[in-house]
């Protein structure tokens, strides 16, 4: 009987360490209610100036507002919301934006495509700057909880973010400012909308 006690006991240990799998319902809750003027409801195609939450990996958004929240990436609109958020409250609009399934983008400046397609895939190799692929996955996807899903962004937002990264006005990813640090504005420019047609 009591050996059973022990062999029991680990198992209810972990049952009480497992964390809480996130709540769609209050995710979509806080979508609704503070973050659908900006991203819309259910993340998708809103204003080109924000990014596109749909099908994001839940880990990176989880990041990104713990980041916000603790003044590491600077944004006063998003700090001022992500101040309001329990780790919880994160953790579950995070989940809320994955569960949604992704629509696709498309790229718009038909001059660029082959350079952003060039530097997407194969990097530039005289600067030293990597393939985006190879981060980000060859479609744009990701890898969860280390780099966040690129494909169907905003053209607009990824511009922005790159600019932000190579001027040092975004700080919070020490491998992307020096990556955008050794491209040129048309570089730029060009895997911004590129990425905007990947699926």
């Amino acid at each position: 009987m009591l050996l059973a006690a022990f062999a029991a006991a680990p198992a209810v240990a972990a049952d009480a360490a497992a964390p809480a799998k996130p709540d769609l319902a209050k995710g979509q809750a806080i979508a609704t209610q503070v973050c659908a003027a900006c991203h819309a409801v259910d993340g998708s195609r809103g204003s080109p100036a924000n990014p596109i939450l749909q099908g994001q990996h839940p880990e990176y958004i989880v990041k990104q507002l713990t980041e916000f929240k603790a003044a590491k990436r600077k944004n006063p609109v998003m700090q001022g919301f992500a101040a309001a958020l329990s780790e919880a409250d994160m953790k579950n609009v995070a989940a809320f934006y994955a569960s949604k399934e992704v629509k696709p983008g498309f790229a718009k400046n038909k001059e660029l495509v082959e350079l952003g397609e060039k530097i997407y895939r194969g990097g530039i190799a005289d600067k030293q700057v990597p393939a985006c692929a190879g981060c980000h996955n060859p479609t744009g996807a990701g890898i969860p909880s280390q780099y966040p899903r690129l494909g169907g962004q905003h053209a607009d937002y990824t511009l922005a973010q790159l600019n932000a990264f190579r001027a040092g006005a975004r700080a919070n990813n020490a491998q992307m400012s020096a990556i955008a640090s050794k491209m040129s504005d048309r570089e730029i420019q060009a895997v911004s909308d590129y990425i905007a047609g990947l699926r």
